[in-house]
């Protein structure tokens, strides 16, 4: 292989691999497009139901030590390790350890929410994000 073949197949595989991402975070942003439309109309449906919010209480990610957050919303999985807020952000409800955090209690940030929660997980148990919300709908 001379050093143009070489030149050209370097340039070829950067410019696949860009195109492969960028498909990628467009795949990437109809996907969280759509679980927000479905988080939305999750919170739109509880206010209509009357589906009481509570204080949404964050854990270290060891399980030891709970968090005040200062938000209000729903918990979406029974281990309360994620939640709607009562505006529509969803939240992994996961912190570092810290003492200081503990008395004082931690800001969390918005994440995008998934269509598939837990997918590519090492466990195997994925589960619709449409299908949490419904169960929690349910939930009286």
């Amino acid at each position: 292989m001379t050093s143009d073949d070489q030149a050209k197949w370097r340039q070829d595989r950067r410019h696949a691999v860009t195109v492969h991402a960028e498909a990628e975070a467009r795949r990437r942003a109809v996907e969280v497009s759509q679980a927000r439309a479905l988080v939305a109309d999750f919170v739109r449906r509880a206010r209509e139901r009357g589906l009481p919010t509570e204080p949404l209480v964050a854990r270290a990610y060891s399980g030891g030590g709970r968090y005040r957050t200062g938000l209000r919303g729903w918990y979406l999985k029974a281990d309360r390790s994620m939640a709607v807020a009562e505006d529509g952000a969803f939240y992994l409800l996961a912190v570092p350890a810290s003492l200081r955090a503990r008395l004082t209690g931690v800001t969390l940030r918005a994440d995008d929410p998934p269509l598939v929660v837990g997918k590519g997980g090492r466990d195997g148990e994925s589960i619709p994000l449409a299908t949490l919300l419904e169960r929690a709908l349910s939930r009286d």
